[in-house]
């Protein structure tokens, strides 16, 4: 099974290039992030005609999560279902096969200590209970998405520079290790100990052609499926090139085939 993630930043904007890398990358699962369409306006006939189905929590101009597959997804749930009230469309879960997939696209949070903030790290333990609630770690399942934190001083160009940001700073990190503590493994961090490899940069400033970047996105795995990771990397070509994401695929490959 190749999985992907993906915050293509608009898929209205991106959809010829998403297109174009899912012929090129082939992969089985992708999961995207801030697709910013409601479901009804989601380009699903493009994507059909690329080989994939669909399954999609939309929201106007803002958010939205989508996964596609080669085999259709199901028992999809759209939010957290947990009680609270939130009209964010960032969280996606279904099963594919005899997995389980989540897209999640993790709020920014703004500025450390605000409002926005507090929903951030609040977003992070809601996410902790979901699974806590639905699944245990020998569930096969990835949770993939855009999770606004880099881990680690491996994962930021020049960390001093963003340690009291909420992109670094410690309470989010906390945040972050306390989810993977119930039972996740990061399967591009297992390929790639050493590091100093990104998935995002500023538009401005030349953060791309300087190399300053974080690893914002990831592919989450519990055991079952992180025993089998056979590779992991970060297509920073999809960085390149006109109109591109601010963000680059992450891709792993989990065993041989997609299980049925």
């Amino acid at each position: 099974m190749k999985i992907a993630t993906w915050n293509v930043n608009s898929i209205r904007a991106r959809l010829d290039r998403l297109r174009a890398w899912l012929e090129k990358a082939q992969p089985d699962v992708v999961c995207l992030q801030e697709v910013k369409v409601t479901e009804a306006a989601f380009p699903y006939d493009a994507v059909r005609e690329a080989g994939y189905h669909a399954a999609v929590y939309g929201q106007k101009t803002y958010n939205g999560v989508a996964i596609l597959s080669r085999v259709e997804a199901a028992d999809v749930h759209r939010g957290m279902d947990d009680g609270v009230e939130d009209p964010q469309a960032r969280f996606l879960a279904a099963r594919v096969g005899a997995i389980q997939v989540i897209s999640a696209y993790i709020p920014n949070g703004q500025m450390v200590g605000s409002a926005p903030y507090a929903y951030k790290l609040d977003w992070l333990r809601r996410l902790r209970t979901f699974l806590e609630r639905h699944f245990t770690p020998a569930t096969p399942l990835v949770l993939c998405g855009d999770f606004n934190v880099a881990r680690d001083e491996r994962d930021v160009a020049e960390p001093a520079a963003w340690e009291e940001t909420v992109l670094f700073h410690r309470s989010s990190r906390t945040a972050m290790e306390e989810l993977l503590g119930w039972g996740l493994v990061d399967v591009h961090r297992r390929q790639h100990p050493e590091g100093r490899l990104y998935s995002w940069w500023d538009y401005r400033m030349l953060a791309f052609p300087k190399n300053n970047g974080l690893r914002l996105d990831y592919i989450f795995a519990t055991q079952p499926l992180a025993a089998r990771c056979a590779a992991a990397e970060i297509d920073r070509q999809e960085r390149k090139g006109e109109k591109p994401s601010d963000h680059a695929p992450v891709i792993a490959v989990l065993g041989d085939s997609l299980p049925s």
